[in-house]
């Protein structure tokens, strides 16, 4: 019998199988076509419209004169973004936002850190790998100041830090401390921006405790007990076990809480309206409204809103750059 060599069974005239058509055709179903306008077009379209063009416009605005009150605007260039640079209370405001979005981070994620690993792992050196007893009920706890809206807190602490009648002073004046009677907390340059910066610690320290302890308890129970069998102590497990292997978590928090440290405008408003003793708490989202919606230079206002915006990138950049230097982006080889 003789051997038949031709074309393979359904390839005619040489072409790609059938199969492959028919993939080719299923590609582009109804399915596939409604999903990716769905779940890509439709997000791409509204990031487009809702984030990347009004910061177009801004940009564009910050090159004119425009009062925001009237149509009519001239093009003048950079000349916002010099006088920008040369306004010594702008200048001001940056150094303090800047001074939180260094300062905020560290303070609040490390007490976070802290109270995390002592819910989680915090517990007995003998027996499961467990937290503190009752820890569910510290968790309610820390969390429970997040719950509260920023601006709230901001007036609740406020009326804490009231040199006459605040809580604060009659806590310390009952204590015997009377250095403290009619102290103004927020109305002297040295104690305004601690007293508030520790209003905004208080204020999160509970959602990035609860995104650490989720963070912590999907580390394998294993892990921690493989170091406690080597003798590793508390300090030492969470700085080589814990902090490696939750480092994308504190990478992303990292990032949020600097650019709500930038921002910051909800707590400044309610706590220092106008800026706080010579300016000491006056921070550019802050002296930006004030530019915009008082002084009615919507034009110079937009130009302190790109700075804003590109400081606010250059602060995320320099995290995933020391994150990727230091190992924080290494993949493990397949």
């Amino acid at each position: 019998m003789t051997a038949v060599v031709g074309t393979p069974i359904g390839r005619a005239g040489g072409g790609k199988p059938p199969a492959a058509r028919r993939l080719r055709r299923r590609d582009f179903t109804f399915d596939r076509v409604t999903f990716f306008l769905v779940f890509l077009v439709v997000p791409v379209v509204g990031y487009v419209v809702f984030v990347v063009s009004p910061f177009a416009q801004a940009a564009y605005y910050s090159l004119t004169n425009w009062s925001g009150f009237s149509p009519a605007m001239d093009f003048v260039g950079v000349q916002n973004y010099v006088k920008l640079f040369q306004d010594a209370t702008f200048l001001k405001s940056m150094g303090n936002s800047v001074a939180l979005a260094i300062v905020l981070p560290i303070v609040t994620l490390g007490i976070a850190f802290l109270f995390a690993s002592l819910i989680t792992i915090g517990g007995p050196s003998n027996g499961p790998i467990r937290g503190l007893r009752n820890s569910s009920v510290y968790r309610v706890i820390t969390f429970f100041p997040y719950v509260v809206p920023a601006i709230v807190i901001g007036l609740i602490w406020k009326q804490i830090y009231d040199p006459s009648s605040g809580l604060l002073n009659g806590f310390l004046t009952g204590i015997g401390l009377t250095n403290f009677e009619s102290f103004a907390w927020l109305g002297s340059p040295d104690t305004a921006m601690v007293a508030t910066m520790f209003v905004i610690v208080w204020g999160l320290i509970g959602f990035y405790t609860v995104l650490f302890i989720a963070a912590i308890k999907g580390v394998p129970a294993e892990i921690y007990e493989a170091a406690r069998i080597d003798g590793a102590g508390r300090f030492r497990t969470a700085l080589t076990i814990t902090i490696p292997l939750i480092r994308d978590n504190i990478q992303t928090a990292y990032i949020y809480m600097g650019i709500l440290a930038l921002d910051a405008f909800v707590y400044m408003a309610a706590l220092n309206p106008g800026g706080g003793p010579s300016n000491s708490t006056l921070v550019m989202s802050q002296q930006l409204f004030t530019t915009a919606f008082t002084k009615g230079q919507f034009g110079y206002a937009c130009a302190m809103g790109v700075v804003l915006a590109l400081v606010t990138l250059l602060f995320a950049g320099v995290v995933f750059l020391v994150s990727r230097l230091t190992g924080g982006s290494d993949e493990v080889a397949e």
